[in-house]
Parts: structure tokens; C-alpha cells; sequence
């Protein structure tokens, strides 16, 4: 009998030796299996009993659970879930007349906190968001147009110079435009600032952004262009609440700093830095650009602890001096980067590698892991 336990612990150890050598990630890809599958269920739960809730449902349910945690950072002024929640309501309320369940609506902004405020008014009427890339050119703007049927533009006041040559056809199409300003200098296009300062906060029934099937298209992401004319990518219910749980299942939570770059006409700042901050409750630093010179510094001032990155941008922040007389509380930074990361030079893990020296560098301190995901 004696000899059968001992084999039997002989073995299991053995196992577990092997497992450590050979495997040494299994127990936490396995954790991570786990939540991924429960996350799964939960949406297949909701697909099937048609309670279905969608990002900007979690959104309104983070603001009611913590109105005033910090959810959006931005040049030193920081957002809290509850205004951001109270200056979507009045966007809601400007356009409640002005357009219908299932329309689409364009957004044409650069990063900054009315992005996000603009969209989710939009979320609350049931309308579909078309997100256009600030840098493509005018020609391939009103293809976007075409392609995603929209008749309302809402545009950054430090892009509608940029749509100078356009606007003559926008308008020929029926296309409604209204800048982020309070008086506009074109009788042409409409000022919003001034409208939704005057609008209540009260929100929207709730019945106004219901939806019946998770795959109802939520937003049009359009690529760069870069070899021909953009292509729409449709995002549905279903795919924007996957993006969402991306931080959580790699072991993100409320108490994360989340540091947001990219640009949010981008689906990885958007769908998977705002929607995965909302997700967890979280806070989100949100820079106009990226900036591989402040980058040390903002997370220094922020306590940034998760940062998300695609292409040659952890390049960028290898390549960066580091000035090791200043030490900060960062303890972990976790890289998400998005499919495009496939096209970088650089191995992946050579780059995780990189980035931890650097980590530990800037940070005056070795207590610094990082996470590639």
C-alpha cells in the first residue's frame, strides 16, 4: 500500500516538475481559458434570453455605481464616469429630433473627451456611429459616406478647415454638419458646443438604444486607406462587448490606470481602451497623440499601469533616453497590442524583453513586470 502512495506522489511530482519545465505558462493560460469561456457564456446567456446588454448599457451602469471615479484623464483635467455620463444625456438631447433609431451618424474628431461623449449621445438614440480617420483625404471622406449611408457629420473644430473642399458636396447629399464650437462661422454648418451647454442632462428612455440581436451594426471603422479607398469595417453589439472584456480577461481591474494614445477613430482605442475601461470600471488616460517623450513622464503622473499599444510604438519607447534620477510608482505595464502588432520587425517577446529593461530603468527599481498579451 505504502509503495503505491509513494509512486503516486512520485508521479504527481514528476508531473508537476515537467509541467513546470515544459509548460511553465499552463496554469495561468488555463486561468485565462476560464475566463475567456465565462465571458462567452455570459454573452450566449444574453443572446438567448434577450437580455442583452451592450457597452453603453455598462457604461450608464458604471455611472450609477461610481458617479464620481475618475474615468477619463485628459490634458490634466480629469472626467468623471458621471459627467461624462450627463454630457452624453445632453448630446442625446440635442439630436433626439434630428434623427431615428438605426440611423448612422459620422464622427469626424480628433482624441479628446467630446469624442467619447458624442458617441455614446449618439448610442443613447439607437443610431450607429461611423468613426472616420482624421488623416485620410478629402476624396476618400465622402467615399465613406457612401459607404456607410450617413446624413449627419459631427466635426472637430480643429478639423473643419479640412473639409473645406468637401463641404459643397456634403451638402449637395443632404448631409447635416455640426462642429464642436459655440458660434460658427459658416452658415453652412451648425455650432453644437453652445446647444449642448444649454441641453438637458436628463438621460434618454432607455427603450431608445434597446436592440433586439447582438448583431446589430454599433459602428463603422474604417481602415487608413493606404492602398485604395478605406473599407468599413462593421462592428456589431456582439463584437464590441468581446473587445471589451479583452483587459479583464487578462487580469485587468477597477483599480487600473489605463494609458490611451491611440487614436479613437482606431477600434483598439476605442472599442478595446474605452469599452475595456468601462468593462472594469477603470480609469482611462487619453492623450490627443502619442508622444514617446512624455511617455515616461505621463506614467509617472498618472500611476499608469496598463498601457496599449500597436505597431513599432514600444520601438519607439526603446529608442527613448531615460532619465534614472527620477523614480515613479509604476509597478506593471501590460502590453495589448492589436492584430496589426504581426507586421512589427521586432519579436514579440524580444520587444516584451526591451520594454522590461526600460521599464526598470525609468522606474529607478526592478519591481517591474511586463505582461505581453
Amino acid at each position: 500500500m505504502l509503495s503505491w502512495i509513494a509512486a503516486l506522489l512520485i508521479g504527481i511530482l514528476s508531473a508537476h516538475l515537467a509541467q513546470r519545465l515544459c509548460f511553465p505558462y499552463f496554469w495561468k493560460d488555463a486561468l485565462y481559458l476560464m475566463k475567456v469561456i465565462r465571458y462567452g457564456a455570459r454573452l450566449e446567456i444574453c443572446k438567448r434570453t434577450s437580455k442583452i446588454v451592450t457597452v453603453i448599457d455598462r457604461f450608464v451602469q458604471q455611472a450609477q455605481r461610481i458617479p464620481e471615479k475618475p474615468f477619463v484623464i485628459y490634458e490634466g483635467v480629469t472626467y468623471t464616469y458621471g459627467e461624462l455620463e450627463e454630457r452624453s444625456n445632453r448630446v442625446a438631447r440635442v439630436f433626439q429630433d434630428a434623427v431615428n433609431k438605426g440611423d448612422t451618424v459620422a464622427l469626424f474628431m480628433s482624441n479628446e473627451p467630446d469624442f467619447i461623449a458624442v458617441w455614446f449621445g449618439f448610442c443613447k438614440l439607437g443610431c450607429a456611429v461611423a468613426f472616420l480617420n482624421t488623416n485620410i483625404k478629402p476624396r476618400s471622406l465622402l467615399h465613406c459616406f457612401n459607404c456607410c449611408g450617413a446624413k449627419l457629420l459631427v466635426v472637430g473644430a480643429d478639423l473643419l478647415d479640412t473639409l473645406e473642399d468637401i463641404l459643397p458636396s456634403l451638402l449637395e447629399d443632404s448631409i447635416t454638419v455640426w462642429c464642436m464650437n459655440r458660434a460658427s462661422s459658416r452658415p453652412d454648418v451648425h455650432s453644437l458646443l453652445d446647444k449642448i451647454e444649454k441641453a438637458s442632462h436628463e438621460p434618454i428612455s432607455a427603450e431608445r438604444r434597446s436592440v433586439a440581436c447582438l448583431k446589430t451594426p454599433t459602428l463603422y471603422i474604417f481602415t487608413s486607406g493606404t492602398t485604395g479607398l478605406p473599407k468599413a469595417a462593421v462592428i456589431t453589439h456582439l463584437q464590441s462587448l468581446k473587445a471589451a472584456g479583452g483587459f479583464w480577461a487578462y487580469g485587468g481591474t477597477g483599480s487600473d490606470v489605463i494609458y490611451t494614445p491611440l487614436p479613437l477613430y482606431h477600434s483598439a482605442a476605442s472599442l478595446v481602451g474605452i469599452g475595456g475601461t468601462i468593462e472594469l470600471g477603470a480609469t482611462c488616460v487619453l492623450k490627443k497623440k502619442f508622444s514617446a517623450s512624455q511617455f515616461w513622464n505621463d506614467c509617472r503622473k498618472h500611476n499608469v499601469t496598463i498601457f496599449q499599444y500597436i505597431g513599432e510604438l514600444c520601438r519607439y519607447l526603446c529608442n527613448q533616453p531615460v532619465d534614472i534620477s527620477v523614480s515613479h510608482n509604476l509597478s506593471k505595464i501590460s502590453l495589448c497590442p492589436s492584430s496589426n502588432t504581426a507586421r512589427t520587425v521586432t519579436p514579440y517577446s524580444s520587444m516584451c524583453s526591451l520594454l522590461t529593461h526600460q521599464c526598470a530603468r525609468s522606474a529607478n527599481t526592478q519591481n517591474i513586470t511586463v505582461t505581453g498579451t
